[in-house]
């Protein structure tokens, strides 16, 4: 019977594992000797007749063999049978699918036509035209990089992208050879850059002088008598044509119509900076003063030196400072500085250019050094100041009208102090509430209240002092109106 049940077997099996793939794993958990019913008892149409046959356990193990082909023709994972108790693994998520690549953009070409349009003794000008393809993002500008000869270093020298196709390099030295190249940079990318064969000589280059004639001068000019006469030639040359000293002079001017002249002479003078001067010295320094000397220029640039400039610099700060703007003699004396200090100084020429290109530095330098001072108090002589009074402003004879108040005043000096005795009459007054005496650095002065016919006389103020005394005296006379 088993060899009749093992044909019909084997058609099921592949069906059966197509419909439960995602089960296949808990079957597999099951005892091998129950593995054969279940596949047996799949087909129910074709093994109608297998169901009166005896039970699987009496089969003899060669069902085993042919149900491992199961999970391999219906394509059920690879993975391994898990042990018998143990939870079966998760299914593992379909791989996303990749999204395909987009292409990538194309930085810009090269720059063309790169060329040198002028050179200077310490800069050129380079000019380009724009690259045939810049990208969809368009242009972001250019970058301008040099490298001097025998080196490899390239250094850009604009710090951001320009769209300018024109481009002055300055800040070169004379006579330096200069490899230059342009990149055209944009979102995308960088181009290939565009480079100079040969490098560039920073020198000023030289054109020969030619005049420019207009169309109208080449032939006879005419023009009404009365008229202005003004002529323009215009002329191309480099370096342009500069006045020299040897230049200046005398130049005299002709006009001549219908035989009549008339001349004026024009005095030229051409003028530059002078020279510096000549033997500057330091030839004195005590406190905190300096004195200088020089001499002047040996070139004046054919002008009259104006004055000097004086500068001075400190040792601790190294900065210039202007002393004396302009001073017109050849000899200056510095002060007010600083102790402590050490001093370089400086003399600039100047005439109606200007300052002189370059300076005469003094070969020494200056110390302000701490000087020790002992205070000596001045030594006054004593004198004796013990005087006698002395009346220095007497009494003045006074004329009042009873009623109204009245006042005598005197001055009086002397050491000690003296003591003021009034009196009326050769009679001391006292504590009177009528008069009030009061003395002031040294000016005595006497009120008499609303004085009355009774209150004239004679008043006298004596001043005495362990030295001696002395009195002046007036006259007070009231009057009584009518």
């Amino acid at each position: 019977m088993t060899g009749k049940t093992a044909p019909p077997a084997k058609k099921p099996a592949p069906a059966a594992a197509k419909k439960k793939a995602a089960p296949a794993p808990k079957e597999e958990a099951a005892p091998k000797e129950e593995a054969a019913p279940k596949e047996e008892a799949a087909p129910k149409e074709e093994a109608t007749p297998a169901a009166e046959e005896p039970p699987a356990p009496e089969q003899p193990p060669a069902p085993t063999d042919e149900a491992a082909p199961v999970p391999t023709e219906a394509g059920a994972e690879a993975t391994p049978a898990p042990a018998e108790g143990s939870p079966a693994p998760p299914a593992e998520p379909p791989a996303p699918e990749p999204k395909p690549e987009k292409p990538k953009e194309e930085p810009p070409s090269c720059p063309l036509s790169l060329a040198v349009e002028e050179v200077s003794e310490n800069s050129f000008t380079l000019t380009w035209k724009a690259p045939e393809q810049t990208g969809r993002a368009g242009l972001d500008g250019y970058v301008v990089e040099i490298c001097k000869d025998g080196s490899s270093d390239w250094k850009a020298v604009n710090q951001e992208p320009f769209l300018s196709t024109r481009y002055t390099i300055p800040n070169l030295s004379s006579g330096d050879k200069i490899h230059v190249r342009v990149v055209a940079v944009s979102a995308s990318g960088a181009s290939v850059p565009a480079a100079l064969e040969q490098p560039v000589l920073i020198r000023e280059i030289l054109q020969l002088p030619r005049i420019r004639m207009p169309r109208h001068l080449r032939e006879t000019y005419i023009r009404h008598v009365g008229d202005a006469v003004n002529i323009m030639v215009p002329f191309q040359g480099k370096p342009q044509p500069e006045a020299q000293r040897g230049d200046s002079g005398k130049y005299e001017l002709t006009v001549q119509i219908n035989g009549a002249e008339d001349k004026a002479t024009l005095d030229i003078q051409v003028v530059e900076p002078p020279g510096p001067p000549q033997n500057l010295k330091l030839v004195d320094v005590w406190g905190f003063n300096v004195a200088l000397e020089w001499t002047p220029p040996v070139d004046n640039g054919n002008s009259e030196i104006k004055g000097y400039r004086v500068q001075k610099s400190d040792k601790k700060s190294g900065k210039w400072f202007t002393v004396l703007e302009r001073c017109t003699r050849t000899s200056c004396t510095i002060s007010d500085l600083i102790i402590g200090n050490t001093y370089s100084f400086r003399v600039f020429s100047e005439n109606i250019c200007g300052l002189s290109n370059s300076a005469a530095v003094a070969s020494g330098v200056a110390c302000i050094e701490k000087t020790k001072t002992t205070y000596q108090p001045e030594k006054i002589p004593q004198r004796d100041m013990m005087e006698p009074p002395k009346f220095t402003q007497p009494l003045t004879d006074r004329t009042t009208t009873r009623g109204y108040s009245t006042h005598l005043f005197c001055s009086v000096r002397g050491f000690p102090q003296p003591k003021i005795i009034w009196l009326k009459n050769q009679m001391e007054i006292r504590e009177d509430p009528k008069y009030i005496a009061l003395i002031d650095q040294g000016v005595c002065s006497l009120e008499i209240r609303k004085p009355g016919p009774f209150d004239g006389g004679v008043y006298t103020c004596k001043a005495v002092n362990p030295l001696g005394e002395a009195s002046v005296d007036c006259k007070l006379d009231v009057k009584v109106p009518k």
